[in-house]
């Protein structure tokens, strides 16, 4: 699940007001400690299963980082059952689609099959937990991949290490501080011991949750979920260490250079609450306020009628435990970072000093309506959304509830976050300006 920064801030879908419908879901938990969620929904014979990990990098340590991401990796290698390179031909010659994510906070694994494969799913996803094959030649070949990888997204992508800067820059303690994808030094350094242990930490049951999603009948579904994931045995609880930021309490600034680029960009970052708070969402609607389409204030204002920007925007990147609001803009023509920070700054005072008007307010509230029915549109989305909601959120039936909260959400609400969280003595101040050998002439 891969965004590029410049879609971040376009996230959400422009329009009327959409109705969605009620998300019914079954959960319970097996006695191993799984928790598990059924969805049923017949209007596609399809059917996904998929489970959620409660590991991400914040659960690496300094010197070891990119454990979490690589494993998204290499437990697609085999199993006990399956053997190296079968896993793709297995779930592709069953008519399927798999894939997997990482985050900072969770990995998620996946298969959509035709619902006649139901329990061909479940046992694929228990032979990945139960009996994972974790061997050197396995190690050795996706180190490869991830390096690839790296260099692919990263490190040859125009303003590839953005948000890795900003992370590192922002945090102190915590172990948002390093990227995801995380380094390959690391990697090259871990022992095959090492990766075993990690596997044997978080990969077990009562550390995950399963979803069974779409075209099926329950009796099946609950049976073939015991048969294969009922006799795993129960990992070790584990225990996670609390990282306490201080409080930014005057501007940082920090400066790199990217080899990929030309043109400057502007960047601006904020240290947010946890992604469970109200706050970080009202900090959702405050990006969407600001640069989310043409007719946004940032948009409309620094790209379209003062011609000062070939890019401008603001996103709420959300996290388990900390949050970041970032502003970021390429500067045009004779125009610089400083020009566009001021613009920014000011639309900022606006909402710190200024009730936004009410045509804007309601022009929100039809943006996140649509968006909350298109997050439900796909029975990937809702699987998806009904894993993330349970492991990082505690409840699961936010997924029918959370627009009631953004509904709630009041213009006098938007002032108060921004007073709270948007002023200059609490932000990173980013140069990310190209190497000296690629500067805009």
């Amino acid at each position: 699940m891969k965004k590029s920064l410049m879609a971040i801030s376009s996230l959400f879908l422009l329009g009327g007001t959409a109705t969605a419908q009620n998300v019914e879901f079954q959960e319970y938990k097996l006695d191993n400690g799984m928790h598990v969620i059924l969805h049923q929904d017949k209007s596609a014979p399809v059917v996904i299963t998929s489970v959620m990990y409660h590991v991400g990098s914040k659960d690496e340590t300094p010197n070891r980082t990119g454990f979490a991401h690589f494993f998204e990796h290499l437990l697609f290698e085999g199993t006990k059952n399956i053997a190296r390179g079968e896993w793709f031909k297995i779930v592709t010659a069953n008519g399927g689609v798999n894939n997997a994510n990482t985050s900072d906070d969770r990995t998620y694994y996946y298969e959509v099959f035709p619902s006649n494969n139901l329990e061909l799913g479940l046992w694929m996803e228990s032979e990945r937990l139960m009996h994972p094959v974790i061997n050197k030649i396995g190690v050795d070949t996706q180190n490869e991949v991830v390096k690839e990888e790296k260099r692919l997204r990263v490190d040859n992508q125009p303003y590839g290490n953005l948000l890795a800067e900003v992370k590192k820059n922002m945090f102190v303690k915590h172990p948002y501080r390093w990227a995801t994808i995380g380094s390959m030094e690391h990697l090259d350094a871990a022992t095959l011991k090492e990766f075993q242990d990690f596997n044997a930490k978080y990969y077990v049951p009562n550390n995950a949750v399963l979803v069974v999603a779409g075209d099926f009948e329950f009796a099946n579904a609950t049976k073939w979920v015991q048969q294969y994931f009922g006799g795993i045995k129960r990992g070790a609880d584990i225990k996670r260490e609390t990282f306490v930021e201080e409080p930014i309490s005057q501007t940082l600034k920090a400066t790199y250079q990217d080899s990929n680029i030309q043109i400057p960009m502007m960047v601006a970052s904020y240290r947010t609450p946890s992604m469970k708070t109200r706050e970080a969402r009202v900090l959702d609607l405050i990006s969407t306020y600001l640069s989310d389409g043409k007719s946004s204030k940032l948009y409309k204002k620094v790209v379209d009628d003062k011609k000062m920007a070939l890019q401008i925007g603001a996103f709420n990147y959300s996290q388990e435990d900390h949050g970041l609001y970032i502003l970021y803009g390429l500067p045009l023509g004779k125009n610089t970072m400083t020009d566009l920070l001021k613009e920014v700054d000011e639309e900022i005072v606006k909402l710190q000093t200024e009730l936004i008007s009410e045509k804007d307010f309601q022009k929100l509230q039809n943006k996140y309506e649509n968006q909350f029915v298109d997050n439900n549109a796909t029975i990937e989305g809702v699987a998806s959304n009904l894993a993330t909601y349970y492991m990082l959120y505690g409840d699961v039936n936010l997924i029918n509830t959370e627009a009631d909260i953004y509904r709630s959400i009041t213009r006098e609400e938007i002032k108060d976050v921004a007073n709270k969280y948007l002023n200059a003595n609490q932000r990173l101040i980013l140069d990310y300006i190209p190497s000296k050998d690629k500067a805009q002439n």
